[in-house]
């Protein structure tokens, strides 16, 4: 082999190495500082986009749980005020039995009435004052829960359309559920007006006896309603909860840095980069060989 000194390939060779391998340590470097096996798009293009998509199909599968979750206490602070509903008009029972009893002085039966629109007026304020997170639960407008993992096919909304309550409308029955596609929807019936009852005579009260047991009926059917949608909403928040799990796995076992493979990279290219400094350092003295011939 000649010697010469116009190009030196042994160092462009052993600095083109060297280069290559500060490369790689840099990046093992932060895939173990980071944790992360893809910290741009030029270490895994296709890596990165399934794993960000990933990413947010987690984060609103999490979401997704917690309006669920949200949905729950909305329909069980509906059902703790109907169970009050009901023991109200259980005691409306009481007072119409004991006035359709003609037994009564006029001004008995006055006093039971008395109590018995008393509880009427009760349930008005329970429909009005009702409130879930500020907003009143028995307004009988729908609340819609969705749930989903941030992709037109996966996501879906249920409707939980609680009907109104006012003496005028006690309960819901004959309500009924649709669904169309991924909407769940409800429609509720019509409740037992008690608004113009009175136990003012004998009559009267049999009269309200009657629509009070019916109320109660209708009361029991409603909270059937919203036991099932308590049920229902549970369910989706348990599916999304492993979906997320799942998805959450899948995200790590391609973005996650494999510790033992980035620790045995460190390892090679550090010695990769100690010796390619001493192989530069050696193409470089190789050089000074020449002068010997001048001399």
């Amino acid at each position: 082999m000649s010697l010469g000194v116009l190009n030196n390939i042994a160092a462009v060779y052993a600095e083109n190495n060297l280069t290559s391998t500060q490369s790689s340590l840099q990046n093992t470097l932060e895939q173990l500082s980071s944790g992360s096996r893809i910290n741009s798009g030029a270490d895994d293009a296709a890596g990165l986009s399934i794993a960000d998509g990933l990413g947010a199909a987690s984060t609103a599968l999490t979401q997704s749980a917690d309006n669920a979750n949200q949905g729950v206490g909305l329909l069980q602070v509906a059902d703790g005020a109907l169970s009050q509903v009901t023991n109200l008009l259980n005691r409306a029972v009481t007072l119409s039995t004991e006035a359709s009893n003609g037994t009564l002085s006029a001004t008995q039966d006055a006093a039971a009435n008395q109590e018995f629109q008393s509880i009427l007026a009760e349930i008005n304020n329970i429909g009005a004052t009702t409130s879930f997170n500020g907003n009143q639960v028995f307004s009988g407008a729908a609340v819609t829960v969705y749930s989903g993992d941030a992709t037109a096919t996966g996501g879906a909304t249920d409707a939980l359309d609680i009907a109104a309550l006012t003496s005028a409308s006690v309960g819901d029955v004959g309500g009924t559920i649709a669904s169309a596609g991924t909407a769940i929807t409800y429609t509720p019936g019509a409740g037992k007006n008690l608004s113009t009852d009175s136990l003012t005579t004998a009559a009267k009260a049999q009269t309200a006896l009657t629509d009070v047991n019916t109320a109660i009926t209708d009361v029991a059917a409603q909270r059937g309603y919203l036991g099932s949608q308590i049920n229902t909403l549970n369910a989706i928040s348990s599916v999304d909860s492993t979906e997320q799990e799942n998805v959450l796995s899948a995200q790590n076992s391609i973005q996650a840095t494999d510790y033992a493979q980035a620790t045995s990279n460190l390892s090679k290219f550090e010695i990769l980069s100690q010796t390619g400094i001493s192989a530069l350092a050696q193409a470089n003295s190789v050089e000074q060989e020449v002068l010997k011939l001048l001399q």
